[in-house]
C-alpha cells in the first residue's frame, strides 16, 4: 500500500504546481482562451479525481508499493547489476520515461487504445488542467505497463517516487497556457518538454498530432523522429482539438466519460495524414 506520506507530498506537490501554473496562466497566458475556465476546469478537475478513486480500487499497491515489491524479492535488472544509488535514480527515471513515451505512441497507434486516449485531444483548449485529463481507463492500462516497466527494471524506490512526481509535474508544466520567451524555450526545450513543443501534440492537423509524444524530456522525439518544432499555423494560429469532436458539449463530464463508445471516424490519427 502506498504509505500516508507519500500520498501527502505527492498531493501537496500537485497543488502546489497546479495554483503556481494557474496563477502564470493568468498574468501571462500564451493563446486566448476559447472558453472560460469555469467552462473547462470543473469537468478536467472531476476526472482527475475519479481517476484518483479508481486508481486506489483497481491497483491499491501504486507504483511505489509494487517498486518495493520488486526490490524485496530481486526483481528486475537494477536488482541484478551493481549500481551507485543515485546512478540508480537516474536511471529509473530515464527508462521510466521512455516507457512512458513508448506508451503515448501505442496509444496513438492501435485503435482501441486511441478511443480510450482520444478523450484526453479533445478538450478545445489547452491549461494545466489539461494534463490531468485522461480517461479512468487510461490511467489504469498505463499503470499497468508502468508495473510492467517496473518489474522488468527494478528500479530503487527512490526513482519510482522521483519518477512518478517528475511525471505529475511535467504533464502540469507542458500542458500549460503560459508565455515564455523564446531563447528561454529553446534552451528549456534541451532537457525537458515546453508547453509551446507539447502544445503541437494537441494540434487539430493530424500530421502533428501525431508528434512530439514526450512529456519528461524531449530526447525521444528527437532520437525517433516524432519532434516537430512548431505547428504549421504558429502557436498562436493553430486550432486545439480533434477535427470530429469540436462542439462545447465535449467539455462536459458525461462526454468525456462515454467516450470510448462514441462513433467518429473508424481512421486513427496514426495512420491518417
Amino acid at each position: 500500500m502506498a504509505t500516508k506520506h507519500e500520498i501527502l507530498i505527492r498531493l501537496i506537490v500537485f497543488a502546489a504546481i497546479l495554483t503556481a501554473m494557474a496563477w502564470w496562466e493568468a498574468v501571462a497566458p500564451r493563446r486566448s482562451r476559447s472558453f472560460s475556465r469555469a467552462k473547462r476546469w470543473p469537468a478536467n478537475l472531476a476526472i482527475a479525481t475519479l481517476d484518483t478513486v479508481v486508481m486506489r480500487i483497481v491497483i491499491p499497491l501504486g507504483a511505489l508499493g509494487f517498486a518495493s515489491f520488486c526490490t524485496t524479492r530481486g526483481w528486475g535488472l537494477l536488482n541484478l547489476i551493481a549500481l551507485p544509488r543515485a546512478l540508480a535514480v537516474i536511471a529509473a527515471v530515464i527508462v521510466l520515461d521512455f516507457a512512458i513515451y513508448l506508451q503515448h505512441v501505442m496509444f496513438h497507434a492501435l485503435p482501441l487504445l486511441w478511443r480510450v486516449h482520444r478523450m484526453h485531444h479533445t478538450d478545445l483548449d489547452l491549461d494545466v488542467t489539461s494534463g490531468v485529463r485522461f480517461h479512468p481507463i487510461e490511467s489504469v492500462m498505463s499503470m499497468l505497463i508502468k508495473l510492467a516497466a517496473i518489474a522488468a527494471l527494478g528500479p530503487p524506490i527512490a526513482g519510482v517516487f522521483a519518477f512518478e512526481a517528475l511525471l505529475n509535474a511535467s504533464s502540469l508544466f507542458n500542458h500549460s497556457n503560459v508565455a515564455i520567451a523564446p531563447a528561454a524555450d529553446a534552451l528549456m526545450r534541451l532537457l525537458i518538454c515546453t508547453p509551446d513543443m507539447h502544445r503541437v501534440h494537441h494540434s487539430i492537423v493530424v500530421r502533428e498530432t501525431n508528434s512530439n509524444f514526450g512529456f519528461l524530456v524531449p530526447w525521444w522525439d528527437r532520437l525517433l523522429g516524432t519532434y516537430r518544432s512548431e505547428p504549421a499555423a504558429g502557436q498562436l494560429g493553430m486550432t486545439i482539438g480533434l477535427e470530429h469532436f469540436r462542439d462545447a458539449h465535449e467539455l462536459g463530464l458525461i462526454r468525456m466519460v462515454m467516450q470510448p463508445w462514441r462513433k467518429a471516424s473508424l481512421e486513427y490519427p496514426i495512420n491518417r495524414g
